[in-house]
């Protein structure tokens, strides 16, 4: 899927509140199977981008559209992990994943093998037949990354996915979203505080500036091919990639000035 955004700003509030510019001036094109991450300072208005891509917001101004088709509410091919777990309480573990196979159709026993499929991969299969509520912050968050692939979304939008798991998990995780994502050719967006966490996941690295949010630096990953394993977060020129724009979230200048496209 390719995205692109055109002269888009965003407020909230107006009439009698004070209207608050959140976003924009912003333009930004990604194209089909990339994984584009974006970092910037607290309220720089990061999910506010990934919600107008969702379709949960219309953009006060300029235009928002998915392979060339205008984006004007949610869609079942653009999938959505949320900070906070959104699971459905009265389904088990099982049916949550299932839910999105279920919607296409799928049998029961499609929709069984997928969900399992997903659980085994996020270590939740044994909870398959849990409630939501039985389950830990950390886990139910996996249980919606597992949902959210089992959907098999064209376009993956994730808003800090990995915010509430331990450390261990939280790099387990990376690596097999990034292993589900170079086998699939889908795009996706991945909204995170962590630079540490953009520089190894994303092919691009696109930094926002404090509100309202604006791309300030849009960059290219070095070794982006590359398959990821553990080794590869100490590869130097990571390191020095992660070192710049974390310079450049704190406001410093750098000495490799990249345009924006």
């Amino acid at each position: 899927m390719n995205v692109e955004l055109t002269g888009v700003r965003h407020r909230y509030g107006g009439g009698r509140r004070p209207a608050v510019e959140a976003l924009g001036p912003l333009d930004l094109r990604i194209d089909g199977g990339e994984l584009v991450a974006v970092v910037g300072p607290s309220g720089c208005g990061k999910s506010t981008l990934l919600s107008l891509l969702a379709g949960f917001q219309r953009p006060s101004e300029g235009t928002v559209t998915v392979d060339g088709v205008p984006v004007d509410g949610p869609d079942p091919s653009r999938g959505v992990v949320f900070q906070q777990p959104n699971l459905y309480p009265w389904l088990t573990v099982r049916d949550n994943v299932a839910f999105g196979p279920r919607m296409r159709g799928a049998d029961r026993r499609a929709r069984r093998a997928v969900a399992d499929a997903h659980l085994e991969a996020v270590g939740l299969l044994d909870f398959a037949d849990a409630r939501p509520y039985e389950l830990s912050g950390g886990m139910q968050q996996r249980c919606q990354i597992a949902r959210m692939l089992a959907g098999e979304p064209r376009l993956m939008l994730l808003d800090e996915p990995f915010g509430a798991l331990d450390a261990l998990t939280r790099e387990e995780m990376q690596l097999e979203l990034h292993r589900i994502w170079r086998g699939s050719g889908r795009t996706a967006l991945l909204i995170t505080h962590s630079v540490e966490e953009a520089v190894f996941l994303g092919t691009r690295v696109l930094v926002m500036s404090p509100r309202p949010g604006r791309i300030i630096h849009d960059e290219r990953t070095p070794l982006a091919d590359e398959p990821r394993e553990p080794s590869l977060r100490a590869a130097p020129e990571l390191v020095a990639f992660r070192e710049r724009i974390s310079a450049l979230i704190r406001g410093e200048r750098i000495d490799q000035e990249v345009a924006v496209p």
